[in-house]
């Protein structure tokens, strides 16, 4: 795998983590923000070794301003204006700074010297095009996509917004295989999970649902240290990997004891759904502070549940977080 795809892959992470929900119930796509947060990685270390000195002193006082860093680069390009690579970290910064108009028009300058020969600059194109122009992967930005992958088959980031793009356009055959494509390029598990599920919805494959019955009790020490309103979080989690959460619900402690269930539809993030695990760590936190991260004083329960042999498990409030 090069450092791109990792790098893309990244991106997609941050990009699905964060705006997939929105997608999902808006049926439309922004995620400058999440694509921000990860070009700022890129630029910080990509404009030092453009343009930085090796020998310079180090420490905040010697940290220039992006003002300052886009000033050295812009002249930089001047005074070689074929300087593919820096047309390219220039695009980049400008998305980072989200100064979208800018950053097309640098995608630009790189892609017309490389006369439309490189499938990640083209996709870069598209992607600041598509953040200028609005939030559906269509027009310009769309065709831009089509562009990258027919000159990059494989590209992740063409992948990615190309099958949002066809679903967009009702061809949700072929944004499975793009997908599917991307699915092979081994992206972190936690996407994967995203990925084959959506693959599946728009291949008609709907995973059959998984009910969960938490019988929640609660010890007398607990009751009398809590008050009514405090809220309860039920979690469903992956041991192998806690966080984020697969299903999560929100009670009060004056509606225990009783018998609260998880399903799919309460997954938190879209794709990762309960009926994709076998085996699941079931959380009952009462939360002092009203918040889902555990803080001292909390009171809780928990129990690992093989979801293949039982729906439902019993879990008593009775250990309080150090």
């Amino acid at each position: 795998m090069t450092l791109w795809i990792i790098f893309a892959a990244m991106l997609l992470a941050g990009a699905l983590f964060v705006c997939w929900p929105l997608y999902r119930e808006q049926r439309k796509l922004s995620i400058g923000s999440a694509a921000a947060a990860v070009l700022v990685m890129l630029v910080g270390g990509g404009l030092y070794t453009l343009i930085g000195t090796p020998g310079a002193p180090s420490g905040p006082a010697a940290t220039p301003s992006i003002n300052e860093m886009v000033a050295a680069l812009e002249q930089r390009l001047e005074e070689n204006p074929n300087d593919i690579t820096g047309w390219k970290m220039l695009g980049r910064t400008f998305m980072q700074t989200q100064d979208y108009p800018r950053a097309v028009n640098a995608f630009e300058q790189a892609m017309a010297k490389e006369d439309g020969s490189d499938g990640n600059t083209i996709s870069e194109l598209a992607e600041a095009v598509l953040f200028r122009e609005g939030d559906r992967v269509a027009g310009r930005a769309a065709q831009l996509f089509e562009q990258a992958l027919s000159v990059a088959p494989n590209n992740p980031k063409a992948l990615f917004y190309g099958g949002i793009a066809a679903v967009e356009r009702g061809d949700r055959s072929l944004a499975a295989d793009r997908w599917e494509t991307l699915l092979a390029q081994a992206p972190p598990p936690e996407i994967q999970d995203i990925l084959r599920s959506r693959i599946a919805e728009w291949r008609g494959e709907v995973p059959a649902d998984t009910a969960l019955a938490i019988n929640i009790a609660v010890t007398p020490a607990a009751m009398a240290d809590l008050k009514p309103d405090t809220s309860v979080f039920i979690i469903a989690r992956d041991p192998q990997q806690p966080s984020p959460p697969i299903a999560a619900a929100r009670r009060q402690l004056s509606e225990l004891p009783a018998t609260v269930t998880l399903s799919n539809a309460d997954a938190m993030i879209p794709g990762r759904l309960l009926s994709q695990f076998q085996r699941v760590e079931v959380v009952v936190r009462a939360s002092l502070s009203g918040e889902p991260i555990a803080q001292a004083g909390d009171w809780f329960g928990q129990a690992a549940v093989d979801t293949a042999a039982s729906t439902a498990v019993d879990i008593t409030i009775d250990s309080q977080v150090p």
